[in-house]
C-alpha cells in the first residue's frame, strides 16, 4: 500500500492509498475552523494510467509494485522499438529493454524528479545499446554495410521479426521500410542514436540532448548530419525507383 501525503493546509489534508489497481483519495475536511468537532471524508477514485510518471515513481519507492507494473506498461514497447532499432535484433532489444527496467527499480532512490523520467530510462536503455553494439564489434560478430552491399553469404540481410514492436505506417510499403531500416542501422553509432530518439521516437531536441548528455547545439548538428547521411544513402535507390 501507497500512502502520497498531500501538503498540509489550514482546510485540509489529504491521503492517497493505492489498492488492486486504484488510486482512492480521501480528503479529511478540517471542519474545526467552523466551529464543528467532526470531519467529512470526500472519496474520489483514479486508475494507476491516470498518475503521472513522477507519482507512479514515488508509489514504488514505497514499496507499491503495481505502481511499477504501470511504468513497465507504459514504456515497454517503446523501449523495445527504440533499442531495435539500434540493434536490428528484437530478441536482444527484449532483453536489453527488461535490463533497463530492472536498473530502474533497483535504484529507484537514485531517480529525481528534476527531469523528466522518460529522459532517465531512455539514457538507460541508449548506454546498454551503445555498450552491445562496442561488444559486437569487437568480437567481429557485428558489421554495418552500405545498402545492399554485402561481404559474403553469411551476410543476413535485413529482416524484421513478425512481432517487432514496430508502428504502422501505411505510406511506406515493406520494400521502401526495410531499405530505411538498415540505411539506419549503417550509421555510425554518434548520428545513429539522435537520429532514433529523434525521428522513430519523436522526441524533442532538448529531449534527445538530456539523454545523450550532449549540449542543445551539439544535438541539432548530429541530427542535422545524420540526415544529411541518410538521404545521401537513400537517394540513389529512391532515384532509382521513381
Amino acid at each position: 500500500m501507497y500512502a502520497i501525503k498531500a501538503m498540509p493546509s489550514q482546510m485540509y489534508t489529504g491521503r492517497w492509498q493505492i489498492d488492486t489497481g486504484t488510486v482512492k483519495m480521501d480528503t479529511c475536511m478540517a471542519l474545526d475552523n467552523f466551529g464543528l468537532a467532526d470531519s467529512e471524508v470526500i472519496t474520489a477514485t483514479v486508475s494507476y494510467k491516470d498518475l503521472s510518471d513522477h507519482r507512479l515513481i514515488e508509489a514504488t519507492k514505497e514499496g507499491d509494485e503495481d505502481a511499477f507494473a504501470e511504468i513497465i506498461e507504459r514504456y515497454r514497447n517503446p523501449l523495445t522499438n527504440y533499442i531495435y532499432r539500434m540493434l536490428n535484433d528484437y530478441e536482444e532489444a527484449v532483453d536489453l529493454a527488461q535490463e533497463s527496467f530492472v536498473r530502474v527499480y533497483f535504484a529507484i532512490d537514485r531517480y529525481h524528479s528534476n527531469y523528466a523520467f522518460s529522459t532517465y530510462i531512455y539514457r538507460i536503455a541508449t548506454n546498454l545499446a551503445i555498450s552491445e553494439i562496442r561488444k559486437r564489434k569487437r568480437r567481429r560478430l557485428f558489421s554495418l554495410t552500405g545498402l545492399y552491399q554485402y561481404e559474403g553469404d553469411d551476410e543476413k540481410e535485413f529482416q524484421p521479426p513478425d512481432n517487432k514492436p514496430l508502428p504502422e505506417d501505411n505510406t511506406v510499403n515493406a520494400e521502401k521500410r526495410e531499405v530505411i531500416e538498415k540505411a539506419i542501422l549503417a550509421l555510425p553509432e554518434m548520428y545513429r542514436v539522435p537520429i532514433v530518439l529523434r525521428e522513430v521516437q519523436e522526441l524533442s531536441y532538448e529531449e534527445v540532448a538530456a539523454v545523450m548528455k550532449l549540449g542543445l547545439g551539439t544535438t541539432k548538428s548530429r541530427i542535422s548530419r545524420g540526415r544529411r547521411l541518410l538521404r545521401e544513402r537513400l537517394r540513389k535507390y529512391f532515384d532509382d525507383n521513381k
